[in-house]
């Protein structure tokens, strides 16, 4: 599945182990790797947080959008 696929190749295109962006979503590794293989889905707030952190979008995370290119953000009130 895509999803799983673009956050692979993002983590692995930032030098990044499963371990560092496990402690970035506050969670453990093992956590990490089963979203990561598609054993386990990510909650949503997960999914911002990795578009947030990777400069991308949600959609394209999910592999809605080949388009890498983040959307303009909200400000945040």
């Amino acid at each position: 599945m895509a999803v799983y696929q673009n956050i692979r190749d993002l983590r692995e295109d930032h030098d990044l182990t499963q371990k560092q962006v496990a402690e970035i979503l506050h969670t453990s590794r093992t956590s990490y790797g089963a979203y990561e293989n598609g054993v386990s889905e990510f909650s949503p707030a997960q999914l911002i947080q990795l578009a947030e952190y990777y400069q991308t979008s949600v959609d394209y995370l999910l592999g809605l959008t080949d388009e890498k290119r983040s959307y303009p953000r909200k400000k945040r009130r």
